[in-house]
């Protein structure tokens, strides 16, 4: 576990790939779990550790994931997550495929499927037709890096919805490398899909500071010359 950025109200870790976020019914271990182990050790804390999760990334994904140490900070940031307000996401995610253009905005509507736990891109006559509810994805993408096989695409969200990326991703032929659900040839070795989230900029929810944190990419990146 690596921490990014601490202080009195916030905890950032570089979340690995494969590692739980927050409990399932797997039973395993959660990121959770072992930063409210780490802050009671530290901080030699008495009792229960208060550790608010604001916002959560896939487990086959990596990259920056920030919990709030105070309930004040928690209350704060996931009104800002909620509505988009001095929060930018930004992901790497590789894709065999390049999209046609260097850079671009993807606007489509999603409809969930829990019991499948995916995404679907649908129309506005289908989902007149099917009543069904359906979400505005919006993301903004631009090719930063090319390797001899793959892409490195730069990812900032304006929505977030289930599955964004690797939904919008595969919605224009370019699904990211390992992920079978979303229509990747074969999948990586660890069983996890080359998206990272890279870096999370935001106002302190406390402090009403600029604050950036920002997630090494693993080793796979390497590939890219940035």
């Amino acid at each position: 576990m690596t921490i990014l950025y601490e202080d009195n109200h916030l905890i950032a870790v570089n979340k690995e790939c494969g590692e739980l976020v927050q409990g399932d019914k797997t039973g395993d271990k959660s990121l959770i779990d072992s930063l409210k182990a780490y802050i009671k050790e530290k901080y030699d804390k008495p009792g229960e550790v208060f550790l608010g999760l604001p916002h959560r990334i896939d487990r086959p994904t990596s990259g920056v994931v920030l919990f709030a140490r105070t309930s004040k900070a928690l209350s704060r940031l996931c009104e800002m997550f909620k509505e988009h307000t001095a929060i930018e996401k930004v992901y790497w995610a590789v894709t065999a495929e390049c999209p046609a253009e260097g850079e671009g905005t993807l606007r489509h509507l999603l409809v969930r499927n829990e019991k499948m736990n995916k995404s679907f891109v649908v129309s506005s006559q289908a989902l007149l037709k099917g009543h069904q509810k359906a979400q505005e994805a919006v993301l903004h993408y631009r090719v930063i890096g090319h390797s001899e096989r793959y892409h490195l695409l730069e990812i900032r969200l304006e929505t977030g919805r289930h599955h964004q990326i690797r939904c919008q991703l595969a919605a224009i032929g370019c699904p990211i490398k390992g992920d079978l659900k979303y229509g990747a040839r074969r999948s990586n070795p660890d069983g996890g899909i080359s998206l990272h989230a890279r870096s999370i900029t935001l106002l302190h929810p406390v402090r009403k500071e600029p604050l950036t944190i920002t997630a090494p990419a693993p080793k796979e990146f390497e590939m890219f010359s940035l």
